[in-house]
């Protein structure tokens, strides 16, 4: 029988992905890494601004990719969450590329993990709002108007204080930051 340590310790192990890069689950100590990957998208207003306090709070939900130096040092260089909004969708979030890894097919992995988990968790779609909607199309995902839930549900979701839900339900409070952003859904 394994120890509730083992298994805790399982879930946050590196896996090789070719070319010296490794995906992982994100632990407290790559907040500071995350925010500093993520800032110059903020910057752009490419990704939604958020609060360091809202990566700790939600750093169970993130993949990380690394990528592992020769002198044993590695450095970030992409980012994505998987976030549960409903018993049936999730949300593919905070997925950034550091520039000089864009091409390498890091972001696809990064979303690839992010369904999946979404499947694990037991959703049945996949919600992202996203600028890059060639690339979100080559992987299923396709342009929606409008909430795709029931009025009861849209209902119970316009208590939540999350801006990615906010976001998910179209609301005019995050307009400012959504502009030019397309809302995509993959229907697993």
């Amino acid at each position: 029988m394994t120890s509730a340590a083992e298994r805790a310790a399982d879930q946050y192990r590196a896996y090789p992905v070719g070319d010296g890069l490794i995906l992982r689950r994100a632990t407290a100590a790559d907040v500071p890494l995350i925010v500093e990957l993520v800032a110059p998208m903020v910057e752009a207003r490419i990704l939604v601004p958020k609060q360091q306090v809202d990566y700790y709070e939600s750093i169970h939900e993130f993949w990380l990719v690394f990528d592992q130096h020769e002198d044993g040092t590695q450095s970030l260089v992409g980012c994505a969450a998987c976030h549960l909004i409903w018993s049936d969708v999730a949300e593919a979030r905070t997925i950034a590329t550091s520039p000089a890894y864009r091409g390498r097919g890091i972001g696809r992995l990064l979303v690839e993990q992010v369904i999946e988990d979404a499947r694990v968790l037991g959703a049945r779609r996949v919600f992202c709002l996203t600028f890059e909607t060639d690339f979100f199309g080559s992987l299923g995902f396709e342009v929606i108007d409008g909430t795709p839930v029931a009025p009861e549900v849209y209902v119970e979701l316009l208590h939540s204080r999350d801006e990615g839900t906010a976001e998910f339900l179209d609301l005019a409070r995050v307009k400012p930051n959504t502009l030019g952003n397309s809302r995509m859904l993959l229907t697993l």
